[in-house]
């Protein structure tokens, strides 16, 4: 099965680098607004503090004297509110609810205590200050009253700070951010990297190798990994049992067969009426197609299942060819066929040794099928320019329109009629071929008869 099979729902790593972006994005949005807060809080204390001395200064320099009041406001007691921005400041002093200095129309906070600084914002002239007011009783004599005074600063260098503040936490917020998106992408891509390492070893596997997978996974692959070995156990038990069905299904078909043919050849034996006679060899001919139908049947099956194991050892073509003719020597003297068998003196393939000795089996056995009698096969095993084996025989050839359908299944070329077969002799050839990276090339002797080569 293709990738292009498979029903994909998105990208697992796609979703966890989107999931991480997410939740630096809402992180770094989080920390920029705690951050300018808490950075406005420590400004706005830092100018509560500046504002407390200011006022703190001015009533130190309150005193009592002959009944009245008296106050030299200090210098410092401005000079310390001086800003970049140059703020306006506003002040107000209060002998009990009498203004002494200042500015009247700045009120005071109503809920303020005597004895307490009161800190509030407020809107002062259509501008936003920062007010901040203390008072202090002072004794004389026979006297008793209390001063209050009362700063009011604008904000402007308050803002132009905040504004500085905030542009830096956002260049650093943006910079975190960047970097958090790298990151992101490396960790999604070395969590995903081990299910990556996983399905390149199964895929690298050859078809034959259902053994578990023996790798350390992480826990969360455990269940995946589990499942896939119990997958292939199964499937190993599978094609096992496929196997075994395949040479018991070869031997319980093949031997029944065998013996009522046996049985029809001995009645034929003793039946003198000519009727009777035909019906016979009629009856055997169909055991004879029977039998080799279901014999190729069962060698292309087992092909087909042994192709995909790529169980390949070093095997001699040459011995093989000659062990096969031995074989189907008898049988060709039966059609007074000569089999001339040229070779090399040996050559070594790679390969799996039963499928090449079916399909070194059936081009010979099709050689014979068509030969007429007193003709030659002849067979040559060579290992240059290619390994190949080619059959060629003096039969009825090819039809050239035919040969690029005659090695599919169950195809026969219309010189067949009248002769033995199941269509499936080549077709095992080219899937032994296939198995070994190898081809299959039909082709008619200038003089006469089919050549098929096997090359490897």
């Amino acid at each position: 099965m293709s990738t292009s099979d498979v029903n994909v729902y998105g990208s697992l790593r796609n979703r966890l680098v989107m999931t991480l972006i997410g939740g630096v994005a809402m992180l770094t949005l989080l920390s920029y607004f705690v951050i300018r807060n808490y950075a406005a809080h420590i400004a706005v204390q830092s100018q509560d503090s500046i504002l407390r001395a200011s006022v703190t200064s001015i009533l130190d320099a309150a005193a009592l004297r002959d009944g009245s009041v008296e106050i030299d406001i200090p210098y410092a007691a401005f000079s310390m509110l001086g800003t970049t921005t140059d703020d306006r400041v506003f002040y107000v002093i209060y002998q009990d609810d009498l203004v002494l200095s200042g500015y009247e129309d700045l009120s005071l906070p109503k809920d303020r205590s005597v004895t307490e600084t009161a800190y509030r914002s407020t809107i002062y002239r259509d501008v936003a200050v920062r007010q901040v007011s203390a008072s202090r009783t002072l004794i004389g004599a026979d006297q008793r009253t209390i001063i209050t005074a009362s700063i009011a600063q604008t904000q402007d260098s308050l803002d132009d700070a905040l504004d500085e503040i905030s542009e830096n936490i956002a260049i650093y917020g943006i910079g975190f951010f960047c970097l958090a998106v790298l990151l992101s992408i490396w960790v999604s891509s070395a969590t995903i990297a081990p299910l990556k390492r996983l399905a390149d070893s199964v895929a690298r596997r050859g078809p034959q190798d259902l053994s578990p997978v023996a790798k350390p996974v992480p826990t969360e692959m455990v269940p995946l990994v589990s499942s896939l070995n119990h997958f292939m156990e199964r499937l190993e038990r599978s094609l096992k049992q496929s196997e075994e069905f395949i040479a018991e299904a070869a031997h319980r078909v093949r031997t029944p067969i065998a013996t009522v043919r046996s049985h029809a050849e001995m009645t034929l034996q003793r039946v003198d009426k000519e009727e009777n006679r035909q019906a016979l060899r009629s009856m055997i001919r169909a055991i004879d197609e029977t039998s080799r139908a279901a014999g190729q049947l069962l060698d292309h099956a087992m092909i087909s299942f042994r192709a995909d194991q790529h169980d390949y050892v070093s095997i001699d073509l040459v011995e093989i060819t000659e062990d096969i003719v031995m074989r189907l020597r008898p049988v060709a003297e039966m059609k007074d066929v000569t089999i001339q068998l040229n070779t090399d003196a040996e050559v070594i393939l790679l390969g799996d040794s039963i499928l090449i000795q079916n399909a070194v089996r059936n081009l010979i056995d099709n050689a014979l099928k068509y030969s007429p009698s007193d003709s030659v096969i002849t067979i040559e095993v060579r290992k240059q320019p290619v390994t190949f084996i080619a059959v060629q025989d003096q039969g009825p050839g090819f039809q050239t329109h035919e040969m690029a359908s005659l090695t599919d299944r169950f195809t026969r070329g219309e010189n067949a009629s009248g002769t033995i077969g199941s269509g499936l002799g080549l077709t095992i050839v080219r899937d032994v071929a296939k198995a070994h990276d190898g081809a299959v090339e039909l082709s008619n002797n200038p003089s006469g008869g089919a050549c098929v080569t096997l090359s490897f």
